[in-house]
């Protein structure tokens, strides 16, 4: 698999990421044993999950694989602390709990340090500065490499870099990212370009609908049936999301194809990105995914996608007072 620098730092990483948000829910111990090596089978080394991931359990099974199969210092090991499952306070990016998050983190997944810590959100209710320290706190002492943000805004992220500067550099911010949800090319991905800071899309293929497998409705079983991710996945079963998913498998179809192939290539190819985070329940869900690496899309195809997809762009970040002829 094809490497990049993760932002402007010195860590390369597979251009497609493993995600394990559904490791210790709806995939088995089993499954995750073997979507950890047929990833690293393909050459991929950036895996990520997160300290709420199935209240932990994400961790904890990924932690326990790492080990049996001996492959820690194969892999760029990535998580996030931040989020706050069950409280009314959502998010926490308080110096207690980000660094008590830390220590549960390392324990959770039996290492000594994390290659990449991310922030999973913003916190309106702890002043950035402090924040900051305590990430600083926890890259002097060794426990965290690099550290990136997820969910930021553009001014969050130009704000959480500038005031971080050369002591909290911030190599990667994670964000969701897909042909059905191009919201941050608005300021994002231009902040992050200039910063010199690598984006790492979540949900890559529009919450599952880029499969097309929401064509002819909803399939029994499927995400948009759950409780949990219903409406998660609904919002992108209108007609104008619709439209798209119909161009993608177009595509697909005229490139002997997968649809989710040609979602993963468009977005792992966009203007600073560097790994799109797939995420699957099963190995052969993963396998697909993978596939998507021999695939480069035809420049017209591309375009084609990014016509149907474009979002709308205006004042202020686009124009006439912007030096920007896109």
């Amino acid at each position: 698999m094809e490497m990049r620098a993760l932002g402007a730092s010195g860590l390369r990483v597979s251009r497609l990421a493993l995600g394990t948000m559904t490791w210790g829910a709806t995939t088995d111990e089993y499954d995750a044993h073997d979507q950890l090596r047929m990833f690293l089978d393909a050459g991929g080394n950036l895996v990520d999950t997160a300290d709420v991931y199935a209240e932990g359990a994400s961790e904890s099974l990924l932690g326990s694989l790492l080990s049996d199969l001996g492959v820690r210092n194969d892999i760029v090991l990535a998580t996030k602390a931040v989020s706050v499952r069950g409280e009314a306070r959502r998010f926490d990016a308080s110096r207690r709990h980000l660094l008590d998050a830390l220590d549960a983190s390392l324990n959770r997944l039996s290492v000594d340090h994390i290659d990449l810590w991310q922030l999973h959100a913003w916190d309106s209710w702890t002043p950035i500065d402090e924040t900051l320290q305590a990430v600083d706190d926890a890259l002097r002492s060794g426990r965290v490499r690099y550290v990136g943000v997820s969910n930021y805004s553009g001014w969050q992220l130009a704000l959480a870099a500038a005031l971080g500067g050369s002591d909290v550099p911030l190599v990667s911010t994670q964000m969701e990212y897909s042909l059905l949800q191009r919201g941050i090319e608005r300021e994002v991905v231009p902040a992050a370009e200039h910063l010199g800071i690598g984006v790492l899309p979540w949900s890559p293929l529009g919450r599952g609908v880029l499969t097309g497998k929401y064509r002819a409705g909803i399939p029994a079983g499927s995400r948009a049936t759950s409780e949990q991710y219903g409406s998660f996945v609904e919002e992108y079963l209108t007609a104008h999301h619709g439209r798209i998913v119909d161009a993608v498998c177009t595509a697909a179809e005229g490139l002997s194809s997968a649809p989710l192939e040609v979602a993963l290539a468009w977005v792992r190819d966009r203007p600073g990105v560097v790994a799109p985070v797939v995420g699957a329940r099963t190995a052969a869900q993963l396998a697909v995914a993978l596939s998507s690496e021999e695939l480069t899309l035809p420049p017209e195809i591309s375009a084609a996608l990014d016509e149907v997809s474009r979002p709308t762009m205006g004042y202020p970040e686009w124009g006439w007072n912007q030096r920007s002829s896109r």
